[in-house]
């Protein structure tokens, strides 16, 4: 009989959310899950620069999952981060609270973007591609940085206007595929079915926590809804805890195509019945999310779905990409953060435990001694 994959849940508070996390680790196998020897990337979720709730990777989550892996003996740990056309890695590290922690723990930095830090090398799949290799014809491009270390992903549970939902094996997106990612969005399921695939012939051990200690449900992935739900996840296959975090907010996950796609292709377990679910009982839970609808998700539709997505190659693959490029700048960070983002992160900050524990990250810099 084959064995299941293990995915671990439980519900946490901020008094303990450290301490749990360090359960966490353990309940789903991450020691049995990561190479012994060869350093850990960490990838965090930085998907929006400004500190959103239910968007990006916590604070306690980057703390809880370095103190894990250290505890287990996984001592050489780095942190690769990405830029997008419209988030500044940079901002978002520090605005998050992840500084002063790499500080504290002596975690180097490196970035995808950086020629100092890794190059990018041509990669030919054993994997038979979806999208890849006809999205970029000229050849497959990774971080040869990558090649060889243990990643632990850090997502959040969110709801995407891409993919319904995102979590782990979307955070592979942005350490695999360079600035120009956004080429595949239109092929965005597919997509991630191949950079699964290319993980699992350059990692020795890929592992996932996922932060939903708050919640993030609306159009996604940056503007979301936060709401506290108190709740973490673990596992080792990028397919069932996406598809259990999935399933915790309300939706069917072998109807979100990536999460089916990655099933019938044997990349792991989309089908929470065929999961072995450990530590707290979330059967019972159902947040009935929804992916709501903005004018960034209509412009995105028109790109890379409705009747404009012809004219993809001339505007998106030429200079006269700076004119979407700034649209989606000023939308976002002109418009809806100072308008109406920043006052629900700061509601958030102000009443709710969860938020009341970021400020005091944002004042200490670290929870654990």
């Amino acid at each position: 009989m084959a064995i299941k994959s293990k995915v671990a849940v439980l519900y946490t508070r901020p008094e303990t959310v450290i301490d749990d996390y360090r359960r966490l680790f353990d309940l789903a196998g991450g020691k049995d899950a990561l190479q012994p020897g060869v350093p850990t990337i960490l990838k965090d979720n930085i998907t929006w620069h400004f500190p959103m709730p239910g968007a990006n990777t916590t604070p306690w989550q980057l703390e809880g999952a370095v103190l894990a892996l250290q505890n287990s003996g996984y001592t050489e740990l780095v942190c690769v981060q990405n830029r997008t056309v419209v988030t500044n890695a940079f901002r978002g590290e520090d605005l998050n609270g992840y500084v002063p922690i790499f500080r504290h723990y002596n975690i180097p930095v490196r970035y995808n973007f950086r020629t100092s830090d890794m190059s990018w090398v041509p990669y030919r799949p054993k994997a038979k591609m979806r999208a890849l290799d006809h999205i970029y014809p000229e050849g497959i491009r990774i971080p040869n940085y990558f090649i060889g270390k243990n990643i632990v992903h850090l997502p959040t549970v969110k709801t995407h206007m891409y993919t319904t939902t995102t979590g782990a094996m979307k955070n592979a997106f942005g350490g695999l595929l360079g600035k120009y990612r956004h080429y595949t969005h239109t092929w965005i399921h597919e997509t991630l079915i191949d950079l699964l695939a290319i993980q699992k012939e350059i990692h020795p051990g890929i592992f996932a926590v996922m932060d939903g200690t708050t919640a993030g449900t609306g159009a996604g992935p940056r503007m979301v809804k936060p709401i506290v739900k108190n709740i973490i996840l673990a596992s080792s296959d990028q397919v069932a805890v996406d598809a259990v975090a999935a399933k915790l907010m309300g939706f069917d996950p072998l109807s979100i195509k990536y999460i089916r796609l990655a099933h019938e292709a044997g990349l792991g377990t989309g089908d929470p019945r065929e999961t072995e679910l450990v530590g707290d009982d979330v059967s019972h839970e159902n947040w009935h999310f929804k992916v709501g609808f903005n004018s960034h998700s209509f412009l995105a539709w028109l790109a890379w779905y409705g009747p404009t997505k012809a004219l993809q190659k001339l505007i998106l693959r030429t200079p006269l990409v700076i004119i979407p490029t700034l649209i989606g700048e000023i939308e976002q960070d002109c418009l809806y953060w100072p308008l109406k983002y920043r006052k629900i992160a700061a509601r958030w900050r102000r009443g709710t435990e969860w938020g009341a524990l970021f400020r005091e990250y944002q004042n200490k810099g670290y929870l654990s001694a």
